[in-house]
């Protein structure tokens, strides 16, 4: 069986048997004619050959012979599509461009996983059905990883042909200018910007910048120097708090500071990237006119202030030669104001419910919004991610651009909360996301995630998916209301309904939950040797985080019965100690340290008993 991922459009099966041989001295030929930016694709599939089937081949450039590797161009197809031909006597790839040829190679290097140096002889012919087909990482609210780390996710999505990457940037950027910002933390410099940004380009990705300008701004609006711009006065000298920074530190649109302070940001952030895009974000901006602003709110509207402020940064892009992006949860409670933004412009529409309805792409569309859908991996909140919620809404939302006319697909992963979730993790909703927004044609669940566990996982069992998705379902006190609990209890916020989850949680219900993610644990370790090397090691992580499951599921229990028999406050700081290794693996140490002001408020809770 020929698994792909994403599913190619067109695939013509030779006859049984006829093969053709990737041998030792099976040279990788591209066309005369294609200028030397093509090697860094010839490189990959180079490199992708001798991890997997043990040698070397070379690399050069010439006519097509037979016992080759052919890369060549033709100007028939688009730019992204692709025809991989093999035949028994040569192996031939013709994109439409560099970006169809490097597609090509994606899918022969997954051919090269199902089938080693002998392949079937057969005919592929493939495109996208959607232009834009991204992947956002949010980098800001709790983890910022890597540039090693980043690369790595950059490979990952051009393996999975994903063309687009944005991170998003609250204070996680080393700002020249604004170093009560980021002080305590450890952003991402000028130079990581730049480098990642050349590295995602010969992956045919595109670095989008994504910068918070309106709301969103906690780190910013707390500051000694920038304080009198937040839209509710004293809301700086307010304690830190998970909901406190989802919930308030919107820019105040009447003071004529707050754009000369937008400003300063994009002209610093903006000339590291090559992208004709920019994300301004301008979501949730909840305390909008009800603070500074309500002067100004009462006298011309809430929604008219919103747009005019946004529609000044669009301006403000274009003149810089960039197409503007943002978020369309505000806009889409009055869309006829799409035509109030110059034409340009382009919303993010996005909904994360896994039975999202369909309600605002269509109003979108019908006012004339040039949009783009954004589901979600379902990650933010919890330990594990929700694959099946996830599966469901990027299903829904993909359908949903395909049937409105959107321009593309944003796939979203978020770290509202302390992004607790191991960015790994993601990876399974990024795949659907990728595999959807190429091919309108979506596969069941049970299909794309045994594919997903073969070709990702390398899983001979095909199972490792639908064992980690059991993971979630198992949870009884998800990390929002673990955070909403110590919250509450320390007069930080309303009623999350943290206590009340408390107060009806049920023994057996807990036990069982318990005994299952012993039982996933189990099979987990089971497929330990039916999996690639290289892979084992996400399953420790996994293992990790299953145990953090079932840890917190005691631990709201004992909150229940108020019990001092058990050792929890100890097994929790272990749990603890081995997060953090796992963090360090791919982040900085950036926010950390808020999980862990999280893990002792409760060991000490516990020993107060």
């Amino acid at each position: 069986m020929l698994r792909l991922i994403p599913k190619a459009h067109d695939i013509t099966i030779g006859k049984k048997g006829d093969v053709f041989t990737i041998g030792y001295q099976c040279p990788i030929v591209y066309a005369e004619e294609l200028s030397n930016d093509y090697m860094y694709s010839m490189k990959l599939l180079q490199t992708h050959i001798k991890n997997c089937l043990g040698y070397t081949v070379p690399i050069r450039k010439g006519k097509k012979e037979t016992g080759q590797i052919y890369i060549e161009v033709s100007q028939d197809l688009s730019e992204e599509e692709y025809n991989l031909i093999i035949k028994e006597n040569v192996l031939n790839i013709v994109g439409g461009g560099y970006a169809g040829v490097l597609y090509g190679i994606q899918t022969l290097r997954q051919m090269i996983d199902n089938y080693g140096a002998v392949l079937p002889v057969v005919i592929i012919k493939d495109y996208p059905d959607m232009k834009h087909r991204g992947f956002y990482h949010d980098v800001t609210r709790g983890r910022i990883p890597t540039l090693d780390s980043l690369k790595a996710l950059a490979d990952k999505l051009a393996f999975y042909k994903i063309n687009q990457l944005q991170l998003y940037i609250e204070h996680s950027f080393l700002f020249r200018d604004f170093s009560e910002v980021w002080r305590d933390d450890t952003p991402l410099t000028p130079e990581e910007i730049m480098e990642l940004d050349v590295y995602c380009k010969k992956l045919n990705i595109d670095l989008v910048p994504s910068i918070a300008s309106f709301g969103h701004l906690y780190k910013v609006l707390c500051t000694k120097t920038y304080a009198h711009l937040c839209e509710l006065p004293n809301s700086s000298e307010a304690p830190f708090g998970f909901f406190d920074r989802q919930h308030h530190h919107t820019l105040d649109v009447s003071n004529p500071e707050s754009m000369k302070f937008v400003i300063r940001m994009l002209e610093e952030y903006m000339p590291l990237f090559s992208s004709k895009y920019f994300n301004l974000c301008g979501d949730e901006t909840f305390d909008l006119g009800k603070g500074r602003s309500k002067a100004l709110a009462d006298q011309v509207g809430e929604r008219q202030i919103y747009i005019d402020f946004v529609h000044k940064i669009c301006e403000y892009l274009i003149k810089k030669g960039k197409t503007p992006m943002f978020w369309g949860d505000v806009i889409s409670a009055f869309p006829s104001a799409i035509k109030e933004l110059p034409e340009e412009t382009i919303c993010l529409n996005w909904g994360y419910e896994p039975n999202q309805e369909d309600t605002n792409a269509k109003r979108l569309r019908e006012a004339g919004a040039k949009q783009i859908l954004c589901p979600g991996v379902i990650g933010w909140n919890q330990l594990v991610n929700a694959s099946a919620d996830a599966y469901e809404n990027i299903k829904r939302m993909c359908t949903y651009a395909y049937q409105y006319d959107a321009i593309g697909v944003l796939n979203t992963d978020w770290g509202d909360y302390g992004h607790v979730n191991h960015p790994e993790f993601s990876m399974v909703g990024m795949i659907y996301g990728a595999a959807f927004s190429w091919n309108k044609v979506i596969p069941s669940f049970e299909s794309i995630n045994e594919d997903i566990s073969w070709i990702e996982y390398r899983d001979q069992t095909k199972e490792f998916v639908s064992i980690v998705e059991q993971l979630s379902k198992q949870t009884k006190f998800p990390w929002f209301h673990i955070v909403g609990y110590k919250e509450r209890k320390e007069d930080k916020i309303g009623d999350y309904g943290s206590e009340k989850l408390i107060e009806d949680m049920n023994e057996y219900d807990i036990l069982e939950a318990n005994k299952k993610l012993t039982q996933l644990i189990a099979q987990l370790y089971a497929i330990l040797s039916c999996m690639d090397s290289a892979k084992r090691p996400l399953v420790k992580a996994y293992v990790i985080a299953a145990e953090g499951i079932s840890l917190w599921n005691e631990i709201s229990l004992a909150i229940k019965d108020r019990d001092t028999s058990s050792d929890l406050s100890v097994r929790l700081e272990y749990w603890y100690h081995n997060y953090k290794e796992l963090w360090r693996e791919s982040c900085k140490e950036s926010e950390l340290y808020r999980i862990g002001e999280v893990i002792f408020w409760y060991a000490d809770l516990l020993r107060s008993f």
